[in-house]
């Protein structure tokens, strides 16, 4: 059990360079934080650095040890080595052998989602003597909310009302990511002291709808749907620029994987986008041309100056907008 573990046990915001790294739990938001810190003081460290991703599941055997094996020049490597609650017998066999003599110039990740399948793999990384790290990521509570909206300001490095706070978390009480994620926009926007006029702007002060609740279902092509959240939103506050911002929030991401025919792990170090973004993207772009891509893009811009006093009638423009995107960029009859 984790609680033996003789190696140290972080939390994601914790990490630190190390020889091996095991990341489990169930909470993927905290994983990804926990890649995306490693690999980010690692290439401070050195530019240069080799980045190498598994999938346990598809591992064969040598794979390990010809990744870890020192390149020509010499550049320091990072394996990151993903779902080993599914691991093939030969990722777990080579994972055993190359913890007796981890290499010096390899930092090895490798993320465990929990359940029994690879557990002699996990005993072995916690019963290392030295060089190795087990970040949690444990499920989150109804109750964590509160401390993780504090903290995340924190990192952020702005202060929060804590009925701020609280609004938050009663807007978004089911969805971690739409949280974080409405976290830094505030931050970006609050000039270091986030209110509760500003969560209320964001939010409308209500926990039914919410601005990614209108664009999830435009995204979708739920039209109906859409304009139903929209006139609610509205209705009980929200005001349209922030509405439009969700849109543009999730467009920017399907316009990134559009086209695209890499891996999600691929496109996630590609964009320095976490990979649970990459993996809601590409199931958002079923379905979209570059075509419809393009004008809806185009259309946003043209929404934009509407909200900001270039349309008599901003609430218009934004339905128009809603429609567009939930026909997936199909030009709309003539009004």
């Amino acid at each position: 059990m984790a609680a033996k573990a003789k190696i140290p046990q972080l939390s994601w915001s914790d990490v630190q360079p190390v020889p091996v790294m095991l990341v489990t739990g169930p909470e993927q938001l905290f994983a990804d934080r926990a890649w995306l810190r490693m690999r980010s003081v690692l290439r401070e460290q050195d530019p240069a650095l080799e980045i190498h991703e598994v999938e346990a599941s598809q591992y064969e055997s040598g794979m390990l040890m010809t990744l870890a094996s020192p390149s020509l020049f010499g550049e320091p490597r990072l394996i990151r080595v993903m779902g080993a609650e599914k691991a093939t017998d030969a990722f777990i066999t080579d994972a055993k052998a190359y913890l007796e003599v981890p290499d010096a110039d390899t930092t090895l990740v490798i993320r465990h989602g929990g359940g029994q399948r690879g557990k002699g793999l996990l005993d072995a990384i916690r019963a290392m003597p030295a060089g190795a790290v087990e970040v949690l990521c444990p499920a989150v509570k109804p109750g964590d909310l509160p401390a993780l909206v504090r903290a995340e300001f924190h990192r952020l490095g702005v202060k929060a009302d804590p009925r701020a706070m609280q609004a938050l978390v009663q807007a978004f009480p089911e969805n971690l990511e739409e949280l974080i994620a409405v976290c830094g926009q505030l931050a970006q926007n609050s000039g270091g002291n986030v209110t509760l006029s500003q969560v209320e702007i964001m939010t409308g002060g209500r926990v039914e709808t919410n601005a990614f609740k209108v664009a999830d279902a435009a995204i979708a092509g739920n039209a109906g749907e859409a304009l139903l959240f929209l006139r609610q939103a509205l209705d009980t506050g929200v005001q349209p620029i922030p509405l439009l911002g969700a849109l543009n929030y999730k467009l920017r991401a399907i316009a990134r994987v559009c086209g695209a025919e890499a891996s999600a792990a691929q496109l996630a170090k590609e964009f320095g986008m976490p990979p649970w973004q990459v993996d809601r993207a590409m199931r958002d772009v079923r379905g979209w041309r570059e075509s419809g891509l393009a004008r809806v893009i185009t259309e946003s811009a043209a929404t934009d100056l509407a909200l900001k006093g270039g349309s008599r009638d901003a609430v218009y423009a934004l339905e128009r907008f809603v429609l567009l995107v939930a026909r997936k960029g199909a030009p709309l009859p003539a009004a």
